[in-house]
């Protein structure tokens, strides 16, 4: 397709220069394990809009990074790592179970979750530590974070549908409190998935600013589950393409494009639990409330196409600056977008079939999600390309009302499909926070 008029897509910025942004503090220190986890995308997924904040900055200077001691809480309402400000790393694991012991699979959840409670807190994974214990036995942890700060650790867990019913059968009890959103995903629009890279019983999404504390928890956490539950795929990802928190600058993707401008913030929470907390309603799911659903989808990203594109045509595309990420239709980054201004050959300045007007609330009836993905590069594949792209993760209160439409109208009309595949998918129900003296999704088993 081809971009268009230069008059037209100059047009927009007219309301404000383009300013240089100071560079954002990042944590290298274990940047070569980071690399390898992979390199991004962009607002490639749903929630690339949402209301603008009408106290926002058009500035939005960038926030001092926290320090690497940092901690957050494991306990609390909610479970860590939604609307916590997004860290800079992550590995997410999804588990298929190998035990169909009720329960054994109560006693993963309690060893899990004691064993996240110590590491979120900069501790082992077991109460002895890597060092201590008897020389006849493995230590109780693995060692790789030894000296190393908790780096804003958030363990997250969900459950998957299979957890409920796989191949027809109640595999533990839980078939008639499964929610009714609760489904595998459909097969959407322009999908190519690959099933090893796809759904899953039990997730793990371990986010921090330190590539190696992040793996230390996943790889301890599998650990823990031998012989009840088997990694069946997991993602590294770098360079969070979201941010979750108005004192975070907008980060970049791989496309070279700000990625989440309009993405919900903590510092919304009307709107955060409109859409991103589960409500009462379900009373197959009244475990839930106070939850959430996260929605993963691995999106590839034909990197050595999308180089090849004209400015104008990558702008086009997007619907906004790559300089600013200012809306096509005039103004600075967080100004509100006119789908409607024309330029002067009568066509609208922001394309109909652009990213940002396929995603933005005003064209969804106002669905909104919160958006916490990360970039990827996994090598390369056989014709020499990048095996890269976007990690696509995000929270909403219904994927059937707050994904499901959204993505099967972007997989049919965006044109940002044209740059993009969608090679892994999966949903998960994430439990509310836990209590003191009780264990991920204890409810579910009352």
């Amino acid at each position: 397709m081809s971009p268009e008029p230069v008059d037209q897509l100059r047009a927009r910025s007219d309301a404000a220069p383009v300013e240089e942004r100071s560079p954002q503090p990042r944590v290298s220190r274990r940047g070569l394990l980071g690399a390898a986890a992979g390199a991004g995308v962009v607002g490639i997924g749903i929630g690339a809009g949402a209301v603008e904040l009408a106290d926002r900055n058009a500035e939005n200077t960038a926030a001092q990074p926290a320090p690497a001691s940092t901690s957050y809480p494991f306990y609390g309402e909610h479970q860590a790592g939604i609307v916590t400000p997004a860290q800079d790393r992550l590995h997410f694991a999804a588990f298929d179970l190998t035990t169909e012991s009720r329960d054994e699979l109560i006693g993963l959840l309690q060893d899990w979750t004691a064993a996240a409670a110590r590491m979120t807190q900069g501790q082992g994974a077991g109460p002895l530590g890597p060092t201590s214990g008897s020389y006849d036995a493995p230590p109780d942890d693995t060692g790789e974070a030894i000296g190393l700060p908790p780096s804003r650790l958030t363990l997250t867990f969900g459950f998957g549908p299979t957890l409920f019913r796989k191949d027809g059968k109640d595999r533990f009890g839980l078939a008639d409190r499964q929610p009714d959103s609760l489904r595998r995903l459909p097969h959407f629009p322009q999908d190519n998935l690959d099933a090893a890279k796809s759904d899953g019983d039990l997730c793990i999404q371990a986010c921090a600013d330190d590539p190696q504390v992040a793996v230390h928890a996943i790889r301890n956490l599998a650990r823990i589950a031998f012989g009840r539950a088997a990694v069946r795929w997991s993602q590294l990802g770098f360079g969070r393409t979201s941010s979750t928190s108005t004192a975070q600058v907008t980060p970049r993707n791989l496309f070279g494009f700000k990625d989440g401008t309009a993405n919900l913030k903590a510092e919304e929470p009307a709107l955060v639990d409109q859409h991103v907390w589960v409500g009462a309603g379900d009373p197959r799911g009244a475990w839930l409330a106070g939850g959430s659903y996260l929605v993963a989808r691995r999106i590839n990203m034909t990197i050595e196409i999308w180089d090849r594109q004209p400015l104008g045509e990558q702008e086009t595309v997007i619907g906004r600056t790559k300089a600013e990420g200012a809306p096509l239709s005039g103004g600075t980054e967080f100004s509100p977008l006119n789908f409607t201004l024309a330029g002067s050959d009568g066509e609208p300045l922001i394309a109909t079939d652009s990213h940002v007007a396929m995603v933005h609330p005003d064209n969804n009836g106002g669905v909104q999600m919160l958006r916490r993905g990360y970039n990827f590069v996994d090598g390369s594949t056989g014709l020499g390309r990048l095996d890269a792209g976007l990690f696509f993760i995000a929270y909403v209160c219904d994927p059937v009302t707050h994904f499901t439409p959204i993505q099967t109208k972007i997989g049919r009309a965006d044109r940002l499909s044209e740059y993009i595949q969608h090679t892994g998918s999966a949903l998960f129900a994430v439990p509310p926070g836990v209590k003191q003296g009780e264990y991920v999704g204890q409810a579910l088993f009352a």
